[in-house]
């Protein structure tokens, strides 16, 4: 199990007490990936009902040492959401998706802390071997900080909103890249 510890803590996503607040995410120009442009607030809180009402597919906020909302974070099974047939699943996979929102006050190395915290909280699970991962190609930042962690890419794959570049990340692979820093 990963010793690794971070400044974040999590906890399960409102769809209604926080539709405000990921509506402003996932609607900023910076979160085009998130395919949430043009998205009303009355959107944002169905996708995430839909989210929480979902056995497959799971919300949550990362909060700052302040106890403030920092992030969002999605992680699915993705035998049965997301890459359903679009690759061959193996037991202990968990797909992840997450969201840093615009600032105007960007911190050094927040984002990678967000997704090393992302990875080091689904590897919490003993259950969960290997993280999945399908960003969108031209996503050459996500790219980066997906190999900083330990990703590697496995191959591009058509999705219907997208093509993706499915990467896989083990725990072993996530311990040595956090481990040289």
């Amino acid at each position: 199990m990963s010793t690794t510890t971070t400044p974040f803590t999590f906890r399960p996503l409102d769809p209604l007490r926080d539709a405000e607040l990921l509506h402003r995410w996932v609607t900023h120009p910076k979160a085009v990936y998130w395919m949430m442009q043009d998205a009303r607030l009355e959107d944002v809180e169905r996708a995430y009902m839909e989210i929480a009402a979902d056995e497959h597919h799971h919300a949550l906020l990362g909060l700052g040492e302040d106890g403030e909302p920092a992030f969002l974070m999605e992680y699915y099974d993705p035998a049965h959401r997301e890459l359903a047939g679009l690759y061959e699943p193996e037991p202990g996979d968990v797909g992840m998706h997450f969201l840093t929102p615009a600032t105007d006050t960007p911190v050094h190395g927040f984002t990678k802390a967000v997704i090393t915290a992302v990875v080091a909280r689904l590897f919490e699970d003993p259950a969960a071997r290997r993280i999945v991962v399908e960003p969108d190609v031209g996503n050459k930042a996500v790219h980066a900080l997906n190999e900083a962690v330990g990703f590697v890419p496995v191959r591009e794959i058509r999705k219907p909103e997208k093509t993706a570049l499915l990467s896989y990340c083990t725990r072993e692979r996530f311990e040595q890249a956090v481990a040289a820093g």
